[in-house]
């Protein structure tokens, strides 16, 4: 019984079906759900709306004004967002943050970032770091690895004679594309287009450039391996 009622609220508030392990013990599937519920109302009292939203414990949520988020957004224990920025943070439908997400929309404060734009279930997994300050965008149905980083900003250095610190920065901004796989351990710098439907494998370092749809990428720097067949 406690199964089906679990599949059943994850259809209704996530618009997709959860066929859950028949072998989970019901006292796991207790814990869970009262965990979900606690998160249910930590949620309402961080966001203060009744779309519902499930936070966890020690979550740090800045400029919380500046969030739009779409029915059933998962925000587990640990992380920090800070969605002070031009255009701010906009979760879709459905998008999970799992502990320890870390998310900075700007880097100073002498310069706004541009922000952050996820689309409708994306999972971005634990550990992970979202630097937006020259803006990111993520489509629907990308699931990203446990300590990806995105580095949407990069420092000017040409003066030799002036400190780097103090020559100012320029970014193009990241766009992930939907359907993506984005390994463990990956990092992703400024002005990096990855088309729809692409997996990066684990640890690979992605640098600015287009890459093509439906394409494997692996390596440092990411190469293509073979397209998806």
């Amino acid at each position: 019984m406690l199964i089906e009622l679990i599949e059943f609220l994850s259809l209704r508030i996530r618009k997709r079906a959860l066929k859950l392990d028949r072998r989970i013990p019901s006292s796991y599937l207790l814990n869970f759900a009262l965990s979900k519920a606690y998160m249910a109302i930590n949620g309402f009292l961080k966001f203060r709306t009744l779309s519902l939203i499930l936070v966890g414990k020690r979550v740090t949520v800045n400029a919380r004004s500046m969030i739009s988020a779409g029915k059933g957004l998962v925000v587990d224990d640990g992380c920090f967002i800070d969605a002070l920025s031009v255009n701010g943070i906009v979760f879709g439908r459905g998008v999970s943050l799992k502990k320890n997400v870390m998310i900075e929309c700007t880097g100073s404060l002498t310069k706004l970032g541009e922000g952050l734009t996820i689309g409708n279930d994306v999972g971005i997994g634990s550990g992970s770091f979202l630097g937006c300050a020259g803006g990111i965008t993520i489509g629907d149905d990308t699931i990203i690895g446990n300590y990806v980083s995105f580095h949407s900003e990069n420092h000017n250095f040409a003066d030799p004679a002036t400190a780097i610190r103090l020559q100012g920065v320029n970014n193009e901004g990241i766009q992930i594309g939907s359907n993506c796989w984005i390994g463990a351990k990956v990092t992703i710098l400024d002005g990096v287009i990855l088309e729809d439907g692409c997996v990066v494998a684990a640890g690979a370092v992605v640098k600015a450039g287009r890459y093509a749809a439906n394409s494997i990428y692996a390596g440092v720097p990411a190469k293509r391996i073979k397209e998806r067949s």
